[in-house]
């Protein structure tokens, strides 16, 4: 994968879309619990491919790794400064820390297998993930929609078995639920408020719209649009609107 002019290490140029990310992309304290109750008694974690900062616990030691410069500028003031680097050659000593995490993150290194080796070398304890499955495990609206969005994240997305083995035995991997009023902005968290994805900077926080062709968004804002307009989008799917969560594919991966 390339290395973009700010030090983006996967398919997607943070350098063009990682502005304003960390407004769109907050984390939703019910998935924040259950990472760091994964987390267990860590005192020291490790975050790589961090991002902004979401999901890192504020009460324990924490070293960010972060090799998009457009992203460690978005990180605010109350999260520690990131350090250049990329998951497949951490710059610390075997067992520098009690914990590693990463979130939403590993379908962008370059080598998936030498990345979780690396966590696992760095983290005397759990290496906690938190990903995306590579197909969709119910049938919702926006696949039907924008099938090239989804085409798109199967092709990234590894797949949670091959997660689970490279991190060895002990792994196990769960169904997070996602709120209907999930607060962290990616794609699939708005299954209950179709309008919020007609906002092109809402869509922006989502790397995977980067990769479509501009005919296909087009489409997909005009149909939507349409859709909602004339009550079409209600009738067939408006039960959507009162689900409290839904399984749109977020697993939390685990290894003790």
């Amino acid at each position: 994968m390339p290395r973009y002019s700010d030090g983006s290490a996967g398919d997607a140029d943070y350098g063009v879309i990682g502005s304003g990310y960390a407004t769109q992309r907050r984390p939703d304290p019910r998935i924040e619990a259950l990472i760091w109750d994964a987390l267990g008694d860590a005192r020291t974690v490790i975050n790589v491919g961090a991002g902004a900062g979401s999901y890192e616990p504020h009460d324990r030691y924490v070293a960010a790794v972060e090799p998009s410069a457009s992203m460690r500028a978005e990180r605010p003031a109350s999260r520690v400064p990131a350090i250049d680097g990329t998951a497949d050659a951490l710059p610390f000593d075997d067992d520098a820390f009690d914990a590693a995490m990463a979130t939403v993150t590993i379908h962008q290194w370059p080598d998936l297998e030498a990345g979780l080796a690396e966590l696992r070398r760095v983290a005397r304890g759990p290496v906690v993930l938190l990903t995306f499955t590579p197909e969709v495990p119910e049938r919702w609206w926006m696949p039907q929609y924008v099938p090239e969005l989804f085409a798109v994240e199967a092709g990234r997305m590894p797949p949670i078995e091959r997660i689970v083995t490279a991190l060895g035995p002990g792994s196990r991997a769960e169904v997070v639920p996602v709120p209907a009023d999930c607060i962290d902005g990616f794609g699939q968290a708005f299954f209950a408020r179709p309008e919020r994805t007609l906002d092109r900077e809402v869509r922006r926080a989502m790397s995977a719209w980067s990769f479509l062709p501009p005919e296909v968004v087009e489409r997909y804002e005009t149909e939507l649009a349409r859709d909602l307009e004339s009550g079409a989008w209600d009738r067939e799917w408006g039960a959507f609107r009162s689900f409290p969560a839904f399984d749109v594919g977020l697993r939390l991966v685990v290894a003790r």
